[in-house]
């Protein structure tokens, strides 16, 4: 017996993490990259989307939910850039936002 330093608290280690450090960072490549649209389907990443990027690169089912708190322990905010479209010419995107000289 461990005498009354037995009837303290003990916390457990939690759930063993589900994917490596080394395949949460491959995670965060790919979503830093961004989808592409001919081979991914999409122009954006969502969490429904990355959930199946998991399952099919790493063989781990995870919920939206929880694909959403694995992106914020990566670094990723819930607010994303707007898409752009494939074609789009950067020159003039950047000639529409160039302004005047400053008074």
């Amino acid at each position: 017996m461990e005498g009354p330093e037995a009837l303290r608290d003990h916390r457990g280690e939690g759930p063993k993490p589900r994917l490596t450090p080394a395949q949460l960072a491959e995670l965060a490549q790919v979503v830093e990259s961004g989808p592409d649209p001919k081979t991914d389907g999409v122009v954006r990443w969502r969490r429904v989307d990355l959930k199946a990027v998991i399952a099919c690169r790493f063989g781990v089912a995870y919920h939206e939910r929880s694909v959403g708190k694995l992106l914020k322990a990566l670094g990723f905010s819930h607010i994303s850039a707007r898409p752009r479209h494939p074609k789009q010419d950067e020159r003039i995107v950047a000639a529409f936002k160039r302004t005047s000289s400053k008074s």
